[in-house]
């Protein structure tokens, strides 16, 4: 590590990643490989489940922005409407492939301190679940935003669990660590284009 610094006055790993996610780069294709390059079989699952994708694999235009959701890497990609802005996050993804409903869908409306509510489905496998939780609360698991889909009870929303993230986890949706559906609730619009694959 001496060596890189004093060939590159400045530079250390809090730069560097800085630079990658504040530059809207694609940092978790760029950082998977010399992640795991020293260790042969970590590689190969790395390689395995996480692709890089592009929004025009799946759409013609991007309109008012495209937001991907991999089931397979568990990551959320998301580009602006200008295309000038580009994000990849990690994400909680359904438990079951019955639960993981896939298609073409939009963001129909976005929620500030959602209130929780199980489905039917939900509280027959665990009767314990209550009927609502208020937007806000500290045991309401859909964090400080949400960005509903157009499938009922189908969202990409924040968790206070971090546990979650990268896991199958969810009942169908969608979670990012607070700080990222932050973000993303910033950017992106009602009318947003989605792909669950």
């Amino acid at each position: 590590m001496k060596h890189l610094k004093a060939a590159r006055p400045g530079l250390d790993r809090r730069a560097f990643m800085g630079r990658i996610i504040g530059g809207g780069m694609i940092g978790a294709g760029l950082l998977g490989s010399a992640a795991f390059a020293q260790d042969g079989a970590a590689s190969q699952r790395n390689i395995s489940s996480f692709r890089n994708r592009h929004w025009n694999e799946f759409f013609s235009s991007l309109g008012k922005g495209v937001l991907l959701a991999d089931v397979s890497s568990r990551a959320v990609y998301y580009w602006s409407g200008d295309g000038q802005t580009s994000r990849v996050y990690p994400c909680s993804i359904p438990m079951t492939e019955q639960l993981t409903r896939r298609g073409r869908t939009e963001i129909v409306r976005k929620q500030t301190n959602p209130s929780w509510t199980p489905t039917a489905d939900m509280r027959s496998r665990d009767p314990s679940l209550p009927a609502q939780v208020a937007g806000g609360a500290p045991d309401n698991p859909l964090g400080p935003f949400a960005l509903y889909l157009s499938w009922p009870a189908y969202l990409v929303h924040g968790t206070h669990d971090t546990r979650k993230i990268g896991r199958r986890s969810s009942s169908g949706c969608y979670g990012l660590y607070n700080e990222h559906i932050t973000e993303l609730f910033g950017m992106a619009e009602v009318g947003t284009q989605v792909a669950v694959f």
